[in-house]
């Protein structure tokens, strides 16, 4: 018997679907609100400090007051282990983020979610994972939808008028992201989710405070409405996204949330087209769709192997 079959309940909540799709709309917005706070002068630095330091905070009183066991049973290698998936964690947030300055938010979203492709391919050179068919076919249909918009040009109203640049920014968020689970699997495996999450969140805002002081990133004299979309970015997409998958994960398989997750680039781009007008190309909107199928068959394929 599978681990997801064992450790769903016996009864399914027909909330449950209604909530995989609230954390699908909520990681949606996460582009949309980083773009509006762009807009209003706020740095892409200052706005992912800003995101992981608000969350962290968020989660402290709940973390302390219901997992102070678990976190005085940490050692230092435990430790050392989630400060470096902060770090990683860190560099996701601050590369990504800064690629919606260069290309739309299509292609942005699209890269960066590309992280099943990445795990897969550093599971195979680190620990001789082995593939199975269908995810090397994944790996190849996303690995031509990338030459596809790598070849597309800009969108039709001039957005992404540097989408090289702004597609390798989201491509080193989505490797990153992988290193960050790669990583923290052996801490996870120790710890519930809540204080595991407070306490990478907490080390990534310190890498991002870093980041921003040698920088020298000016943290004031915004207008209000940059500080409330970087609050609405702390609530929605990274707490109310993150909580509703993982609400999901105790009812259905891990295989079904994966994919919904990875409907987050189709609601970011419909979103930007309504609030920003954003139209990409044919060629841009054919290599996202060949990436996202991409993504999905490797999803499915890795579940289908064996640990």
């Amino acid at each position: 018997m599978s681990q997801s079959s064992r450790t769903q309940p016996d009864t399914l909540p027909v909330s449950v679907f209604g909530i995989l799709f609230i954390g699908v709309l909520a990681a949606s917005c996460a582009a949309i609100f980083i773009r509006f706070a762009q807009i209003d002068g706020m740095s892409s630095p200052v706005i992912a400090a800003g995101r992981l330091t608000l969350s962290a905070l968020l989660l402290t009183p709940f973390t302390v007051m219901r997992h102070r066991a678990d976190l005085i049973s940490l050692n230092l290698h435990d430790l050392l282990l989630s400060s470096a998936a902060g770090f990683f964690l860190a560099v996701h947030f601050a590369s990504w983020i800064a690629s919606l300055e260069y290309t739309s938010v299509l292609i942005s979203v699209v890269f960066v979610s590309t992280g099943p492709l990445w795990v897969a391919l550093l599971e195979w050179l680190l620990f001789k994972a082995q593939f199975g068919r269908l995810v090397l076919f994944g790996l190849g249909l996303a690995f031509i939808g990338g030459l596809v918009i790598g070849t597309a040009g800009g969108s039709d109203d001039g957005t992404g008028q540097q989408p090289v640049l702004g597609g390798g920014l989201a491509l080193l968020g989505a490797v990153t992201i992988a290193l960050y689970l790669l990583i923290g699997r052996r801490v996870r495996a120790k710890l519930p989710l809540l204080p595991y999450i407070w306490i990478v969140y907490g080390f990534a805002a310190l890498f991002l405070i870093a980041l921003v002081i040698s920088g020298g990133q000016p943290v004031t004299g915004f207008s209000p409405s940059s500080y409330l979309w970087l609050i609405v970015l702390a609530l929605v997409p990274q707490l109310i996204g993150h909580t509703s998958f993982n609400y999901a994960l105790r009812y259905l398989p891990a295989t079904l949330v994966s994919i919904a997750g990875q409907m987050e680039p189709i609601g970011s781009a419909v979103l930007a087209l309504i609030i920003f007008a954003e139209l990409p190309t044919a060629a841009q909107i054919g290599g996202s769709a060949a990436i996202i199928a991409g993504v999905l068959l490797t999803i499915i394929g890795q579940r289908r192997q064996p640990s």
